[in-house]
């Protein structure tokens, strides 16, 4: 097995800006790149193999679950990776959980992360409520459009990490630009969209009473992640999120690190950097910020050399 360098599936959702496109490279004729799906096996959008064009769910069933690793309990890529440019704040919105998913909506939950890759100035995002809510008055603040007053809003800047477990209302910023780790997951449930209308003049559907069954309305705690820097031959690493989900962490490299991928997982890399190279037995790739890598398990080494960051998420 040798490492997949991935090209993405684009989406031009109405809030969205160009950024990926002009500060990421990003090669799509969309007028509005709003996401770029990085690494993704989801029907709603499928990561393309770069130099087969092989889809990759194809390839996965083509090289069978192997390439998955052992922590895998499914036959699929059970995380997706997106990078998001908010030009325009994204919908006040929730995820449900695993139980509830399957249940109503024949999917996985959804439960996130985010890596602010660019945040302008004043930008700020919503976590959660600023206090204790009833569902009565959730509802309440729902219809009556006061719900802006209840919400939990959190400054940020490039280099912030959020963790957002399934349940926790939330919304992206406008003007700021992450990387999300998420579970293989397109369900969301809008519970306010500032009246906007979408290019037809319609406003888009609300899920007030889904919204009402899966949202957490305990006061929101421990917004931001902390990092926790390890030395390591090369550079430095710390663990960002450690989930039954995922495990994200960010490596800081100095000249060259090199890791081992053994067969009880996978590794998808989203580098943070321009000038990197990623190289194993087999390939050479340049990479450039935004880009992303899968690397099957049992893959064996890797090495990474230059100066700059990485995202590796693993099982």
């Amino acid at each position: 097995m040798y490492m997949i360098e991935l090209l993405p599936v684009f989406k031009d959702y109405l809030w969205g800006g160009n950024k990926l496109r002009t500060h990421y490279k990003k090669d799509s004729t969309l007028e509005i790149v709003a996401e770029s799906w990085e690494l993704s096996t989801h029907p709603d959008g499928e990561s393309i193999i770069k130099n087969t064009g092989q889809t990759l769910s194809d390839y996965i069933k083509e090289k069978g679950n192997q390439v998955l690793g052992t922590k895998c309990k499914v036959n699929d890529i059970p995380i997706l990776i997106k990078l998001i440019d908010a030009k325009q704040s994204l919908s006040i919105q929730v995820h449900p959980d695993d139980e509830y998913a399957k249940a109503i909506e024949n999917d996985f939950g959804k439960t996130e992360m985010w890596y602010i890759l660019e945040a302008e100035e004043g930008a700020q995002l919503v976590y959660g409520f600023n206090k204790d809510l009833t569902k009565e008055e959730f509802e309440n603040n729902i219809k009556n459009n006061t719900l802006t007053n209840v919400m939990n809003y959190v400054p940020v800047k490039q280099g912030d990490v959020f963790f957002i477990k399934a349940g926790t209302l939330h919304a992206i910023g406008e003007g700021i630009l992450i990387a999300e780790i998420q579970q293989r997951s397109n369900v969301t449930y809008r519970v306010y969209d500032f009246g906007r209308k979408d290019s037809n003049g319609n406003t888009r559907e609300l899920h007030v009473d889904k919204s009402l069954d899966v949202t957490k309305l305990n006061k929101a705690t421990n917004e931001k992640v902390k990092y926790n820097w390890q030395p390591i031959t090369g550079g430095k690493y710390s663990t960002l999120v450690d989930c039954q989900y995922f495990n994200t962490a960010i490596i800081n490299i100095n000249d060259a690190i090199t890791r081992d991928v053994t067969s009880e997982s996978f590794e998808a890399i989203i580098s943070l950097s321009d000038g990197l190279i990623i190289s194993d037995a087999v390939n050479k790739i340049h990479l450039y910020k935004g880009d992303t890598i899968f690397i099957p398990a049992n893959s064996g080494e890797y090495k990474v050399e230059g100066k700059g960051q990485i995202l590796v998420t693993h099982l």
